[in-house]
């Protein structure tokens, strides 16, 4: 067996035994890992459905097809692109689409919980164009007072909603109010709760904003790839030619198929009862941390995530999620809203309850998690005790059926 294959499996095995907090992975079928990983990625398909540049194929267009219907099906839109590698270059191709260089963007700041491709200046959405950012009151909400008077300002020609490490729900309405007072598009890039809006246990971005992105291997449950969403025909069509030709060449069939196959998953019954237990457990899992002494920003979460202050423990975020990863609880350090201290070395780490749910965990199971967290912050010198710490996670999450 080749050393690849062999890491594989060693991969699966840290996952098995591992308690996965990560806000942004999770687990995927059997049947999208089995597409994953067939013939369809020898196939090249520049090109949409029907009108490719090379033939044979008849069967890529079907898988495609009912990709975009599942896609416009789940989320209620009239269009949908399926074909973006993944969600960076998903809002890279609406910037495309929508705007020249140069031109003014107004989005979610990354040290309040935005993302880098929202304008940030390290991101070519922050180098290409004019980026204006908001960001939170002092109770860690979203400062929509700010976002209206930075549009009057301003006059941004998009303006951007959505997130990757906020804990409350967004008033879409209220930004897409504001893009319309000034004249400007309103993207919502729901990339972190897609899952979350297609099942209606979060408020809808339609038909506040003119697109939506969103990536499809969070809360959705399926392969890396994205989605672009709109019900103006006249944006899908800037879209579509702003994805191909105008970023990439031809799409990945394989993950195509695991896409749609994640789609259809997600449209079961189930998948909007798994959605209800994913912000039932974020909210448990809250609640036992706060009752062990840690500090939630915002006081507590509407979604999927949590994100953890740090600085009444004496801790930061690295070397905790270090301390955590040892004993296989995976997190990720996160700067918190105004944080003073380095994004190497932030004040907090962000939890969140996807792929923990997927397995089957339930409220209950929340306050054994919390806590180990605690045991690890209270022994994070203490080699022997971490020790015994992570063989009792390994017994713990190992009694849970992997998906």
């Amino acid at each position: 067996m080749s050393t690849i294959l062999e890491l594989i499996k060693k991969e699966t095995l840290r996952q098995a035994q591992s308690i996965r907090l990560i806000a942004s992975e999770n687990y995927v079928s059997q049947d999208i890992l089995i597409a994953l990983g067939s013939s369809l990625t020898n196939k090249y398909s520049e090109g949409y459905p029907y009108h490719r540049y090379y033939e044979g194929q008849e069967y890529i267009d079907e898988i495609e097809t009912l990709a975009i219907e599942s896609a416009k099906k789940l989320f209620g839109a009239e269009f949908a692109n399926v074909q973006a590698y993944s969600g960076s270059p998903a809002n890279l191709a609406v910037y495309f689409a929508l705007l020249e260089p140069h031109d003014t963007i107004l989005g979610l700041s990354l040290p309040a919980g935005g993302h880098l491709t929202h304008g940030h200046k390290v991101s070519i959405s922050g180098k290409w164009l004019n980026s204006i950012s908001y960001g939170l009151t002092p109770e860690g909400h979203i400062n929509y007072e700010e976002i209206e008077q930075l549009a009057q300002a301003h006059k941004p020609k998009l303006i951007i909603s959505g997130h990757s490490a906020y804990t409350r729900q967004v008033d879409f309405k209220r930004i897409g109010d504001i893009a319309k007072s000034i004249g400007a598009y309103h993207l919502a890039d729901i990339s972190h709760i897609s899952g979350l809006v297609a099942t209606g246990v979060h408020p809808h971005p339609f038909p506040d904003a003119d697109i939506i992105t969103t990536t499809t291997h969070k809360v959705l449950r399926g392969p890396r790839g994205a989605l672009i969403l709109t019900n103006n025909p006249e944006l899908a069509t800037k879209i579509d030619k702003a994805v191909f030709p105008g970023l990439q060449g031809g799409p990945h069939n394989n993950n195509i198929a695991g896409i749609a196959i994640a789609l259809e998953e997600a449209l079961a019954p189930e998948y909007t009862q798994y959605c209800e237990q994913v912000i039932a457990n974020a909210k448990a899992l809250g609640e036992a941390l706060k009752s062990k002494g840690f500090t939630l920003v915002s006081g507590g979460t509407e979604n999927h995530l949590l994100l953890v202050d740090l600085r009444n423990k004496n801790i930061d975020g690295d070397t905790l999620s270090k301390a955590l990863n040892s004993v296989h609880i995976e997190t990720n350090k996160n700067s918190i809203p105004f944080d003073t201290a380095s994004p190497f070395k932030p004040n907090g780490i962000r939890l969140g309850t996807p792929a923990i749910t997927t397995l089957g965990l339930k409220e209950a199971d929340m306050e054994t998690i919390a806590d180990f967290i605690n045991q690890v912050v209270e022994s994070i010198d203490n080699t022997d005790t971490l020790a015994h710490i992570k063989e009792q996670v390994i017994a713990f999450i190992t009694q849970f059926k992997q998906y």
